[in-house]
């Protein structure tokens, strides 16, 4: 594959198996983010959120799928709450409001892909 399609692309991880978990740590007070795809077509990031971390209600303008890999996480899809545990996805659809909350500590990855 030449270089230029795999800009954008977490090169330490080309070719190497490694897990999702293991990518980010939590940090106290924070919301830790790794992204290891990132190309006009789409991105793969890792979130480590700490117990009491959230992000707040926003929307994106493509479908989000998010798998939830350590602990439990609260989906709140236009105004409906959704607990997502450890091995569980979930579809966020595209321009509709969405918030996501930590039960304690929790790991999850997005996988946005910008299509429409």
């Amino acid at each position: 594959m030449p270089d230029s399609e795999r800009k954008g692309t977490d090169q330490k991880l080309i070719a190497t198996p490694f897990s999702y978990g293991d990518l980010v740590g939590y940090q106290e007070g924070s919301i830790v983010s790794r992204t290891i795809i990132d190309k006009n077509e789409g991105t793969v990031t890792i979130f480590a959120f700490d117990e009491g971390q959230r992000l707040s209600t926003h929307s994106a303008p493509f479908d989000a799928l998010v798998a939830v890999i350590d602990g439990i996480g609260i989906f709140t899809v236009e105004g409906t709450a959704h607990e997502v545990t450890a091995g569980r996805q979930i579809i966020l659809p595209a321009n509709k409001p969405h918030a996501v909350t930590g039960i304690g500590k929790f790991k999850m990855v997005l996988i946005m892909i910008r299509a429409k």
